[in-house]
């Protein structure tokens, strides 16, 4: 149990860079958590964090040790989870594309937490591909993520099952191209006139369908600034001088400017995938909250 503890201090300290700042959170005192930072750095034989005068960041030992560490931790913790048989609490670990965690998981999550107030959620966000790999590596317990129906339509789909992971469809969204107002009524692809695109980094499926319609590898004039959230997509489209992708859904929830158009660009579904064979209690409490939201 002690050193589990200490791992717990060594990934909260990791998260915070700050040893007074994990103190606060653990309910524990700096030198506390510094006693145990430096007695685990002796065991291990290995220096975990760079300590700059005040200033704390991680070695690069330390930053291969935290994601062991927190291996430990939420196994641990599902280890007691499963073998109570879900009378101890269980902590769900999801992932999630940033378009479902505004539009969907909200009511998604509050209905969990309704239902099972004693489980605890750590949610995290990344492009589709991100996170098919933190599922396959254990990193999560499941995500909502999309391919792209050219992947879907390809033999490529036939790896799925090499994956060795399982999907059920969650919900379907409408894709749009959003940019600048051309005063054309119903406009098509081929009254967009900008050639810059707002989207997120590689590994984005919406991105990668609006890639495709717009042609943009075929056409070198077209540039892509990425951004980190849609909200700062949405706000480049403003500016009259980039066209960016989001599902409906979400457009729908920024109370959008009338200098904007949208053109449909086809449906996507959001699939929750996790390990085959994976089914710890607070999981399948979770999967039986999304079939039960989307009306069994």
């Amino acid at each position: 149990m002690e050193d589990f503890e200490s791992l717990r201090v060594f990934v909260c300290v990791a998260s915070e860079l700050s040893v007074t700042g994990a103190a606060r959170l653990l309910g524990k005192s700096p030198s506390n958590v510094t006693t145990r930072l430096q007695k685990l750095e002796a065991s291990i034989g290995a220096e975990l964090l760079v300590r700059t005068g005040k200033s704390l960041a991680l070695s690069a030992a330390g930053e291969v040790f935290l994601e062991y560490a927190e291996r430990i931790l939420s196994l641990r913790d599902e280890s007691l989870h499963v073998v109570s048989g879900g009378q101890s609490p269980g902590t769900l670990r999801i992932g999630s594309m940033e378009a479902t965690a505004a539009s969907r998981l909200p009511e998604l999550l509050a209905a969990f937490h309704q239902s099972f107030p004693e489980h605890r959620v750590k949610l995290s966000t990344s492009p589709s591909i991100r996170l098919l790999d933190d599922v396959r590596a254990g990193k999560l317990d499941g995500a909502f993520l999309a391919f792209p129906p050219s992947f879907i339509d390809s033999p490529l789909s036939e790896k799925l099952d090499v994956l060795g992971l399982a999907f059920c469809d969650a919900w379907e969204e409408s894709l749009i191209l959003l940019h600048p107002d051309t005063g054309i009524d119903n406009p098509g692809l081929e009254d967009v006139s900008v050639r810059t695109l707002a989207a997120f980094p590689p590994g984005c499926t919406y991105r990668s369908m609006a890639e495709s319609c717009l042609q943009i590898p075929e056409h070198k004039e077209w540039v892509i600034q990425e951004s980190p959230s849609y909200h700062v997509m949405v706000a480049l489209a403003c500016t009259g001088r980039c066209a960016t992708v989001l599902p409906e859904s979400v457009y729908r929830k920024m109370l959008p400017p009338d200098n904007l158009q949208c053109i449909p660009l086809g449906r996507v579904t959001t699939k929750l995938a996790w390990r085959k064979d994976y089914a710890t209690p607070v999981f399948e409490d979770f999967r039986a909250t999304l079939t039960n939201s989307m009306g069994g």
